[in-house]
């Protein structure tokens, strides 16, 4: 019992922290290592466990998921739910040891990419229509990451909407949210398929993740947004010390 109810405690923080920056998998996925669920299961049932509180979190930001660009939209979905069934393959077939050793360098890829992310936009400066190609493609290799390891996604996400010239915070958690969703269904289903999924932990964790998501949503409306993308940035530091260290 003391074991449900440490997950269920991540689980909650968990949700908040992904409406509200990303990373919420860092509390997850670590809380089930530590009550003995081997690394790639873990991970795997921490993507079950956190996607619901994914949807629950777009819910909060509709108002301008609904104004941005349908086509746009439409494009990014497809690229989302085709990364996240790549992405979800590739977990399943690499070796654990490689797995875990990959985690912390790609965590400090996603902090740095979020921290620089403007930089990023001015040295591009082109606007964001002149790339949408590019763009979707972005959003495709980002998904096969999301679907290969879901920690640090919404860091990496808000780190390309940002490089993309996005500056509507609210939109961009909307957005994150809402792909986030989306490609964690289609990977979560693999596993599903798959027969790794811890499923006791995984509802439990799954129901007070959702909570938290919509709780981080309004939280997340009433922040200035300085305070939000600093936030962010000390959560991917904190992670990626963590999982160097572990």
């Amino acid at each position: 019992m003391l074991d449900f109810a440490f997950i269920a405690v991540a689980a909650f923080l968990a949700g908040i922290l992904n409406a509200m920056a990303g990373g919420g998998s860092f509390l997850t996925f670590p809380a089930l290592i530590y009550i003995g669920i081997p690394p790639i299961a873990a991970n795997a049932t921490s993507a079950v466990a956190v996607f619901p509180g994914y949807l629950s979190s777009t819910l909060g930001f509709m108002q301008e998921v609904r104004a941005f660009n349908r086509k746009q939209l439409i494009q990014l979905i497809t690229m989302s739910c085709i990364g996240g069934l790549a992405g979800a393959v590739l977990l399943l077939t690499t070796p654990s040891e490689v797995f875990r050793g990959l985690i912390p360098w790609l965590l400090l890829f996603a902090t740095l990419l979020f921290a620089l992310g403007e930089r990023i936009s001015r040295w591009m400066n082109r606007p964001v229509e002149c790339q949408e190609k590019s763009n979707t493609l972005a959003v495709l290799a980002v998904s096969i990451y999301g679907g290969y390891f879901n920690g640090g996604l919404g860091i990496i996400l808000l780190a390309l909407f940002s490089a993309m010239g996005f500056r509507d915070l609210n939109l961009m958690n909307g957005l994150k949210n809402g792909l986030s969703f989306l490609l964690s269904a289609v990977s979560v289903s693999a596993f599903a398929i798959a027969g790794i999924v811890h499923w006791p932990e995984a509802i439990v964790m799954m129901i007070t993740a959702t909570i938290g998501g919509y709780a981080g949503a309004r939280l997340a409306r009433k922040l200035p947004g300085a305070w939000v993308k600093r936030f962010v940035v000390l959560v991917g530091v904190l992670m990626t010390l963590a999982f160097f260290l572990v």
